[in-house]
Order: C-alpha cells, then sequence, then structure tokens
C-alpha cells in the first residue's frame, strides 16, 4: 500500500525559504515520477512540479525558478525546496506519485504552508 507522507511545512515571511519533504513507502519509489501540488483556499488543487524517475524537473510557471525538486532513492524521499516565497503561495501543498503501469496517482494528505508578514 503507497503511502506519502509530507513534512515541512509552516508559518514564514514574505521572502524567506521552506523546504518540504514527501517521505514514501509500500512502493518502489525509485521507478515512480513523483510531484508536488498545491491547494489555496478557496481554489482548485494545481500542479507545481514533478520528477521523474530518471530525474527530469518540470514546474509550473509561477514558480519562475524559485523552487527546487528533486528525490533521494536512498531515503524514499522527494523534496521541495522554496525560496522568495510570496503571500501567494500559500496553501496545502501535497504530494503525489504516479504508478508507472497504469498511471494511478497517489496522494499524501498534504503540509500547510502559509506566507504572511
Amino acid at each position: 500500500q503507497v503511502q506519502l507522507v509530507e513534512s515541512g511545512g509552516g508559518l514564514v515571511q514574505p521572502g524567506e525559504s521552506l523546504s518540504l519533504s514527501c517521505a514514501a513507502s509500500g512502493m518502489i519509489f525509485n521507478i515512480y515520477p513523483m510531484g508536488w501540488y498545491r491547494q489555496a483556499p478557496g481554489k482548485q488543487r494545481e500542479f507545481v512540479a514533478t520528477i521523474t524517475s530518471g530525474g527530469i524537473t518540470n514546474y509550473a510557471d509561477f514558480v519562475n525558478g524559485r523552487f527546487t525538486i528533486s528525490r533521494d532513492t536512498a531515503k524514499n524521499t522527494v523534496y521541495l525546496h522554496m525560496n522568495s516565497l510570496k503571500p501567494d503561495d500559500t496553501a496545502v501543498y501535497y504530494c503525489n506519485a504516479m504508478r508507472p503501469r497504469d498511471g494511478k496517482g497517489f496522494w499524501g494528505e498534504g503540509t500547510l504552508v502559509t506566507v504572511s508578514s
């Protein structure tokens, strides 16, 4: 059973940095594409970043070079390092794993990031 557990959220001021982690279990981590999504209050969940099993990354336009997604296969963990955070980045951030054989997606419960002065 695939389990994803996010951590690292919190309250930061505009311009500060924050790193999120997602620990995966119950899966062969190194073959799964992984991603981060977010959902702001009153809005739909949106794509943030993905990383393939081979380490190829893709980002939403709004990231604009501020975020970096990475993965550590030894720790079965995917990270999202966020710099220059803005109030508009306030959201619950969710980790996603996509099963290669059928594209089924798995989700964590999310971690809240609040950017406010």
